[in-house]
């Protein structure tokens, strides 16, 4: 830094003395020049970058620093300067030289580009003619060339070849898959067709349309005489079943019209087929040199419930034969007969039913109708011959078996024929038809127990029209309880079973009971009605019945306690006193009035005495001895205890009274000597009648 400062010194100093003295300056303002010159360099920034690289240019010159250097520098930066501006401007004559050259190039350039130009304006006015009349041809031959493709396409597309058209019209040619190629062809055509309407050629459309029509008419009147002629020869029972026929069959759905035909055909044949093999089943009557392996089902017909059965088992073994060759025939994995018909209905509403103009159709209810009518002459058959069984025979439990088996095959036919069937309805109507005769068969029965009722037998048990009632009963609940009624209906299906079966009988036994005196009348009708409800307690669908009964049997038990009681107040004699206290209250007025009874007089009182100590040593064997005819002994025990209990409540009642009327006594004689006034005093009651209620208990345990 001492060293800087020493140079600048030294640079002002020299700056002084280099400065040049202008002519007449005085000394004064030469002083003060050099001082704004001294400011001046001192207050320069030597952070200034103009600075820094004047200093650095400075310093590449290595020059000395002199004073005639120094005086020197101005001179030689100048010179530096000017030598630099002569070699730009050396340079730059270089250039312009070259510039010059280019000029009379792109001169040049201009001239051969315009001749050009001229020579190609006048080419094109020579051949813009012909590049038009070629331009046109161009585009005419495009458009030939497409005509020619539509042509081609068109005739591809919409044309049908004589080979083709006798593929599908002559009835002397197979129906093989040639005629479903060029069936599917045509029937695109004619789907196609519909493009056309709606172009300009609609003429075209039309007449391309009507031939294709023609041509699909005559197809499929092909294809349905050659199914029909297949038909004859079709064996449902060959698993392996021709598929062209199935193909043929799903082709034909499309035509709903036709394939109606085909299937009342096919129904008609198969009605027959299966009505004449029913019969062979029935008869058993095979051809010459055959040997047939089972018995034919008449041969059981003296066991009608397995003849019915039998013939109800091969009617549901071919309905099921019968549904899985025709789901063989008819049914496909993608349901498309159904479909095809679906999309063909619209051809042909006058093919649908009345009334079904949105039913969406269902292959497996179409499949469920035609076994159905496969089955209609079977089910005729079946209908008379079960009918003659059920009317040619009277017992009813029969009748109610048949009704329960018929119910089982008509559930179990339900399930692969559907609700609507002509086979459900004669099922149906033949389980009704059962009934009936159930029915018919049952009224029979309660007019002929009305008819011959007899005496209550000696012992006061079932009758015998009852007992075979209850065993007529009990093979109707087994049946009930094997049938395929729902659990939760059961009860109620058979509740009027109960009704005709059960209840008229007991009706019976409440008629002979009338004429019976007490207590033979309850006893015999508790002895019918216990047995009712043994028979039937073993199911669960008789349940409410069984508790209807047991009320009733309550009511009759009510009736025998009554008895008995009334046979303790009786025999020992408490009657008589019960009666006469009975209406008076347990005041002293009425208690006094007791003293004047006849019946609790000394001799009365003593006689009432002795027929008790007499009674009570075999009351309970006399009580028990009045219901020994009740079948059950334990409500025998019942109903007698519950009747003593009673008994010796009226005998507290009846001690509680005399004990009353002895204290009340007693008390009066306390006040009054009766003694005095010439007065006996009366013996207490209870010396008269000294039995107590425990002693009553006791004896009558």
């Amino acid at each position: 830094m001492n060293g800087s400062i020493y140079n600048t010194t030294k640079q002002t100093d020299s700056l002084e003395e280099s400065l040049p003295v202008p002519d007449g300056a005085t000394p004064a303002s030469r002083s003060n020049a050099l001082l704004q010159k001294i400011t001046g360099v001192l207050s320069t920034s030597y952070g200034d970058l103009e600075i820094r690289d004047a200093l650095r240019t400075l310093d590449e010159r290595t020059i000395q620093n002199t004073l005639e250097n120094r005086r020197r520098l101005r001179l030689g930066l100048q010179k530096d300067v000017i030598e630099s501006n002569g070699h730009i401007i050396k340079d730059f004559g270089n250039v312009a030289e070259q510039l010059k050259r280019i000029g009379s190039t792109i001169a040049s350039l201009n001239q051969y580009s315009e001749e050009m130009r001229r020579h190609l304006t006048l080419a094109k006015q020579e051949t813009a003619p012909v590049l038009q009349e070629a331009s046109v041809l161009l585009s005419q031959k495009d458009q030939i060339e497409t005509k020619q493709q539509v042509l081609e396409a068109f005739n591809m597309h919409f044309t049908i070849s004589e080979g083709d058209l006798m593929v599908m019209s002559n009835n002397n040619l197979p129906v093989d898959d040639s005629f479903f190629v060029v069936l599917a062809k045509v029937e695109k055509i004619h789907k196609d067709c519909q493009v056309l309407l709606g172009t300009e050629s609609q003429e075209l459309g039309l007449e391309l349309m009507e031939q294709s029509s023609k041509n699909l008419n005559n197809a499929f009147q092909k294809l349905y005489r050659w199914i029909q002629k297949e038909f004859k020869m079709l064996n449902l029972e060959n698993p392996q079943i021709s598929s062209p026929i199935r193909r043929a069959l799903r082709v034909l759905a499309e035509r709903p019209t036709l394939f109606q035909s085909c299937l009342d055909y096919f129904a008609e044949a198969r009605e027959q087929i299966l009505l004449d093999a029913f019969y062979l089943a029935l008869t058993g009557s095979a051809s010459a040199g055959e040997r047939a392996s089972t018995k034919p089902i008449d041969f059981y017909a003296h066991d009608s419930l397995r003849y019915i059965g039998d013939m109800l088992a091969w009617t549901h073994s071919s309905t099921v034969s019968e549904r899985e060759a025709l789901e063989v025939l008819f049914i496909s994995e993608d349901n498309d007969i159904a479909r095809g018909i679906r999309l063909d209905m619209a051809s042909e509403p006058w093919s649908r039913p009345d009334g079904d103009m949105g039913t969406t159709l269902d292959g497996q209810t179409a499949l469920e109708q035609l076994v159905s009518r496969d089955l209609a002459g079977v089910a005729t058959a079946l209908r008379q011959r079960v009918e003659q069984v059920i009317q040619s025979h009277d017992d009813p439990v029969l009748a109610y078996k048949i009704a329960n088996l018929i119910h089982f095959y008509r559930v179990t036919f339900a399930k692969l024929l559907g609700a609507k069937s002509a086979l459900l309805d004669t099922l149906s109507d033949l389980e009704q038809s059962a009934l009936r005769q159930f029915r018919a068969n049952m009224k029979d029965q309660v007019v002929t127990m009305q008819t011959d009722l007899t005496g209550v037998p000696p012992d006061l048990g079932i009758p015998g029209f009852l007992d075979e009632a209850l065993s007529r009963l009990k093979d109707l609940m087994k049946s009930h309880d094997s049938s395929l009624v729902p659990a939760s209906s059961r009860e109620a299906e058979f509740q009027p079973i109960l009704n005709e079966a059960l209840d008229p009988f007991l009706e019976g036994c409440e008629t002979l009971a009338e004429d019976l005196m007490e207590p033979a009348n309850s006893i015999f009708v508790i002895n019918s009605l216990l047995s009712a409800v043994k028979t039937i307690s073993d199911y669960e669908f008789t349940s409410e019945a069984a508790a209807e009964i047991n009320d009733t049997i309550e009511e009759h038990v009510g009736k025998l306690m009554e008895y008995q009681h009334a046979f303790y107040l009786h025999t020992s004699g408490l009657h008589p006193l019960v009666a006469a206290l009975a209406p008076l209250s347990d005041s002293d007025e009425d208690l006094m009035k007791i003293l004047e009874l006849d019946s609790f007089g000394p001799q009365a009182l003593t006689h009432a005495s002795q027929v008790l100590d007499d009674f009570l040593p075999s009351a309970l064997m006399d009580a028990m001895e009045n219901l020994k005819h009740l079948r059950s002994s334990k409500m025998a025990e019942e109903v007698t205890e519950e009747a003593a209990g009673r008994f010796c409540e009226d005998f507290e009642f009846v001690e509680g009274r005399l004990v009353a009327v002895d204290q009340l006594v007693a008390e009066k004689r306390d006040i009054e000597d009766m003694a005095v006034n010439g007065h006996v005093a009366p013996t207490p009651l209870r010396k008269l009648f000294p039995r107590t209620s425990g002693e009553i208990r006791v004896l009558l345990s």
